[in-house]
Protein backbone atom coordinates (compact mmCIF):
# COMPACT_ATOMS: atom_id res chain seq x y z
CA UNK A 1 0.00 0.00 0.00
CA UNK A 2 1.21 3.48 -0.89
CA UNK A 3 1.85 5.62 2.06
CA UNK A 4 0.04 8.34 0.23
CA UNK A 5 -3.01 6.02 1.77
CA UNK A 6 -1.90 5.88 5.47
CA UNK A 7 -2.05 8.37 8.57
CA UNK A 8 2.27 7.40 8.05
CA UNK A 9 3.86 11.04 8.64
CA UNK A 10 6.19 10.31 6.16
CA UNK A 11 7.93 8.00 3.91
CA UNK A 12 10.52 7.44 6.23
CA UNK A 13 7.71 6.25 9.05
CA UNK A 14 6.50 4.08 6.89
CA UNK A 15 10.14 2.49 5.87
CA UNK A 16 10.55 1.92 9.50
CA UNK A 17 7.60 -0.06 10.04
CA UNK A 18 8.23 -2.75 7.38
CA UNK A 19 11.47 -4.13 8.36
CA UNK A 20 13.00 -7.16 6.03
CA UNK A 21 13.08 -10.24 7.62
CA UNK A 22 15.88 -11.43 9.55
CA UNK A 23 17.68 -13.76 7.19
CA UNK A 24 17.46 -17.70 7.81
CA UNK A 25 20.17 -19.91 7.58
CA UNK A 26 20.32 -22.41 4.59
CA UNK A 27 21.92 -24.55 7.06
CA UNK A 28 20.17 -27.69 9.04
CA UNK A 29 18.54 -26.32 12.08
CA UNK A 30 20.11 -27.81 14.46
CA UNK A 31 19.86 -26.87 18.51
CA UNK A 32 20.71 -28.17 21.69
CA UNK A 33 17.61 -28.61 24.59
CA UNK A 34 19.00 -25.68 26.05
CA UNK A 35 18.93 -24.13 22.07
CA UNK A 36 15.65 -24.61 22.20
CA UNK A 37 14.71 -23.55 25.15
CA UNK A 38 16.58 -20.23 24.16
CA UNK A 39 14.68 -19.90 21.03
CA UNK A 40 10.96 -20.11 22.98
CA UNK A 41 12.35 -17.81 25.96
CA UNK A 42 13.33 -15.36 22.64
CA UNK A 43 9.83 -16.23 20.82
CA UNK A 44 7.75 -15.03 24.41
CA UNK A 45 10.14 -11.99 24.92
CA UNK A 46 9.78 -10.98 20.82
CA UNK A 47 5.66 -11.48 21.73
CA UNK A 48 5.86 -9.29 25.07
CA UNK A 49 7.50 -6.19 23.27
CA UNK A 50 4.74 -6.31 20.50
CA UNK A 51 2.11 -6.48 22.84
CA UNK A 52 3.83 -3.96 25.03
CA UNK A 53 4.09 -1.79 21.78
CA UNK A 54 0.43 -2.30 21.28
CA UNK A 55 -0.33 -0.14 24.41
CA UNK A 56 0.71 2.77 22.37
CA UNK A 57 -1.67 5.37 21.89
CA UNK A 58 -0.05 7.14 18.73
CA UNK A 59 -0.74 5.09 15.39
CA UNK A 60 2.74 5.84 14.36
CA UNK A 61 4.68 5.12 17.29
CA UNK A 62 2.59 2.24 17.71
CA UNK A 63 3.77 0.96 14.01
CA UNK A 64 7.57 1.67 14.74
CA UNK A 65 7.86 0.21 18.37
CA UNK A 66 5.89 -3.28 16.72
CA UNK A 67 8.24 -3.25 13.79
CA UNK A 68 11.32 -5.17 15.18
CA UNK A 69 9.47 -7.37 17.84
CA UNK A 70 7.00 -8.24 14.71
CA UNK A 71 9.83 -8.92 12.24
CA UNK A 72 11.47 -11.43 15.23
CA UNK A 73 8.00 -13.26 16.12
CA UNK A 74 8.45 -14.33 12.43
CA UNK A 75 11.99 -15.09 12.74
CA UNK A 76 11.69 -17.35 15.80
CA UNK A 77 8.76 -18.80 14.99
CA UNK A 78 10.46 -20.22 12.10
CA UNK A 79 13.73 -21.23 13.63
CA UNK A 80 11.43 -23.44 16.51
CA UNK A 81 9.59 -24.62 13.49
CA UNK A 82 12.32 -25.94 12.11
CA UNK A 83 14.08 -27.11 15.43
CA UNK A 84 15.79 -30.32 15.05
CA UNK A 85 17.03 -30.87 18.92
CA UNK A 86 20.21 -32.81 19.16
CA UNK A 87 20.62 -35.34 22.10
CA UNK A 88 23.73 -34.78 23.67
CA UNK A 89 26.72 -36.66 23.04
CA UNK A 90 26.82 -40.21 24.17
CA UNK A 91 30.54 -40.23 23.87
CA UNK A 92 33.67 -38.02 23.97
CA UNK A 93 35.50 -40.12 21.61
CA UNK A 94 35.69 -37.58 18.47
CA UNK A 95 34.28 -34.41 18.47
CA UNK A 96 30.27 -34.10 17.55
CA UNK A 97 27.78 -31.48 17.87
CA UNK A 98 26.98 -30.78 21.52
CA UNK A 99 30.38 -31.20 22.98
CA UNK A 100 32.63 -29.66 24.42
CA UNK A 101 36.77 -29.15 22.89
CA UNK A 102 39.79 -28.15 24.05
CA UNK A 103 42.06 -27.45 21.19
CA UNK A 104 45.67 -25.71 20.79
CA UNK A 105 46.25 -23.10 18.08
CA UNK A 106 49.78 -22.74 16.09
CA UNK A 107 50.35 -20.01 17.93
CA UNK A 108 50.28 -21.61 21.45
CA UNK A 109 47.02 -20.01 22.25
CA UNK A 110 44.47 -22.68 23.88
CA UNK A 111 40.95 -22.27 23.51
CA UNK A 112 37.83 -23.98 24.43
CA UNK A 113 34.22 -24.18 22.83
CA UNK A 114 31.44 -26.05 22.90
CA UNK A 115 30.03 -26.76 19.46
CA UNK A 116 25.94 -25.64 19.44
CA UNK A 117 23.45 -24.35 17.20
CA UNK A 118 23.74 -21.33 15.45
CA UNK A 119 20.91 -19.38 17.38
CA UNK A 120 22.40 -20.39 19.98
CA UNK A 121 26.25 -19.57 19.13
CA UNK A 122 28.19 -17.24 21.39
CA UNK A 123 32.35 -17.62 20.88
CA UNK A 124 32.29 -14.97 24.08
CA UNK A 125 30.62 -16.88 26.22
CA UNK A 126 32.41 -20.08 25.01
CA UNK A 127 30.24 -21.66 22.22
CA UNK A 128 30.48 -21.77 18.28
CA UNK A 129 28.01 -22.64 15.92
CA UNK A 130 28.57 -26.48 13.79
CA UNK A 131 28.58 -24.68 10.76
CA UNK A 132 31.91 -22.39 11.70
CA UNK A 133 34.88 -23.44 9.75
CA UNK A 134 36.29 -24.03 13.20
CA UNK A 135 33.72 -26.41 14.19
CA UNK A 136 33.75 -28.07 10.63
CA UNK A 137 37.35 -28.70 10.86
CA UNK A 138 37.14 -30.32 14.22
CA UNK A 139 33.76 -32.79 13.59
CA UNK A 140 34.87 -36.14 13.40
CA UNK A 141 38.12 -35.80 15.25
CA UNK A 142 39.63 -37.20 18.05
CA UNK A 143 42.10 -36.06 20.83
CA UNK A 144 45.18 -35.71 19.27
CA UNK A 145 44.34 -35.33 15.84
CA UNK A 146 45.08 -31.80 13.88
CA UNK A 147 42.64 -30.05 12.33
CA UNK A 148 42.59 -27.11 9.58
CA UNK A 149 45.78 -26.73 7.74
CA UNK A 150 48.34 -24.16 7.20
CA UNK A 151 48.67 -21.66 9.78
CA UNK A 152 45.35 -22.70 10.74
CA UNK A 153 46.13 -25.66 12.20
CA UNK A 154 44.25 -26.78 15.70
CA UNK A 155 45.35 -29.37 17.79
CA UNK A 156 42.52 -31.17 19.52
CA UNK A 157 43.88 -31.46 23.27
CA UNK A 158 40.54 -32.65 24.95
CA UNK A 159 36.63 -33.19 24.05
CA UNK A 160 33.93 -33.23 26.94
Amino acid sequence: MSVAFTKEESAETAAETLLPDRPISPHANLVTEQGAKLLERQLAEARAAYEAAQSTEDVNEKRRLSAIPLRDIRYFSERLRTAQVQAAPSSADVVAFGNTVTFSRADGRVQTFRIVGEDEADPKAGSISFASPVARSLMGKAVGDVAGSGGNELEIIAIA
